[in-house]
């Protein structure tokens, strides 16, 4: 054997075992899991888990951080920062919740906190960021009202840089709808708007949005999108719902064509189609509850699997998770089935970012069980696994380096 092939056989022998290596370690089938809870009936605050997807093994942490009702959670496109909203109604002796920011140690999965600041409105109950990544935006409840916080480049929380009132006409519900309610918010695809659920109003409000100072404005967008022949009130722009839908949680598809809307109150899902420049026509509304069922339920949860092709729900009274299937040209929807979720009141679930399983949030039975997708039907398999939290109300993944 030459010279030169003994080299190039003993290369290739090499390449292989690394190739092999990083195979087996590859970080992206490293995730750590954290869980937001409500923190009245025992639970210490957020809790952490490191998951593998290549064994599915689900390794329990423990706390992660003590502070109170960190009922959402979101972790920030750097990977190294967590925040949460602290849903309480009085916070420094003020009509307010609180949001809180904290640093994360990647090797051990705990939490340190940076600095906690008003959410400027009482039961905060949903955080997302810009595009950018520089802004927090936070969803009050009770407050009735959304709240823009500049993020310095240590990850604290700043002043809030706005501060908006939702406002409209109230829905039917005389006990759910009394007043506005910020249910969820998130901003556009290209940053220029930010939409806003208000369970009150049913209604997606959708209100401007400069991500160079933070601020956010009512109105409509250009006359172009006006002519679309969405609803437009005098005062902001909006996706309107059926009277008594109680919009809660959305979920847009990745080309950005249909926003689909749960509604807490009539446990359905509204198709909104998108016209042109980020407006929407309602196309499909259809339950997420099996037909005859005539008992108690919320609605709670949406998200769209990664392939595109199916859409799951959360019903807490059913205590199912709802499968639809998608079509890919029109948007509309078609239920398929309900997987029971092992426990009871399903108030969140998160979709692994492979999209080989399902997590649980079970807030009354203290449990998140963990299902496997079938990729080819969308369909749920319980994997087994469970494991006990108290009052598990938020999941978060992220992946490790």
């Amino acid at each position: 054997m030459t010279i030169s092939r003994r080299w190039c056989l003993q290369w290739l022998l090499l390449l292989s075992l690394v190739t092999l290596t990083v195979a087996k370690h590859d970080p992206k089938s490293k995730y750590l899991l954290f869980v937001g809870t409500y923190t009245e009936k025992g639970s210490k605050g957020i809790y952490g888990y490191r998951f593998d997807t290549a064994s599915s093994e689900l390794t329990e942490l423990g706390v992660a951080a003590e502070t109170t009702n960190p009922s959402f959670l979101a972790v920030d496109p750097s990977r190294h920062l967590l925040y949460a909203v602290n849903e309480v109604q009085k916070y420094r002796d003020a009509s307010s919740g609180a949001v809180s920011a904290f640093a994360i140690d990647r090797q051990t999965g705990k939490l340190s906190l940076l600095n906690q600041v008003a959410s400027r409105g009482a039961d905060p109950c949903y955080i997302a960021f810009d595009k950018t990544g520089k802004y927090a935006l936070v969803a009050n409840y009770t407050g009735g009202n959304v709240a823009i916080f500049p993020i310095d480049a240590k990850g604290r929380l700043g002043e809030p840089s706005a501060v908006l009132k939702n406002s409209g006409a109230l829905g039917p519900n005389k006990e759910r709808q009394d007043a506005p309610h910020s249910h969820w918010i998130e901003a556009s695809a290209h940053n220029h708007f930010v939409y806003v659920s208000d369970l009150g109003l049913d209604r997606v409000l959708i209100y401007r949005f400069d991500a160079t100072k933070g601020t956010l404005t009512n109105g409509a967008p250009p006359s172009s999108a006006a002519k679309s022949g969405s609803p437009i009130d005098s005062d902001f722009f909006s996706a309107t719902l059926a009277p008594g839908t109680g919009p809660r949680h959305v979920a847009f598809s990745d080309n950005g064509n249909f926003m689909y809307v749960l509604g807490e109150l009539d446990s359905t899902v509204t198709v909104f189609a998108n016209d042109d420049k980020e407006t929407f026509r309602s196309i499909q509304r259809i339950s997420a509850l099996p037909s005859g069922f005539s008992g108690q339920n919320d609605a709670a949860e949406i998200a769209i699997h990664p392939n595109g092709k199916y859409l799951y729900t959360s019903n807490r009274g059913h205590d199912s998770i709802a499968l639809f299937s998608i079509d890919s040209h029109t948007g509309a929807l078609t239920l398929v089935d309900h997987f029971p979720t092992q426990g009871k009141t399903p108030r969140n679930f998160e979709i692994d970012p492979t999209g080989k399983f399902l997590f649980v949030a079970n807030q009354d039975s203290n449990n998140i069980v963990v299902f496997r997708i079938d990729s080819s039907s969308g369909r749920l398999t319980p994997t087994g696994q469970t494991v006990h939290v108290p009052s598990p109300v938020c999941l978060k993944f992220m992946a490790v380096d």
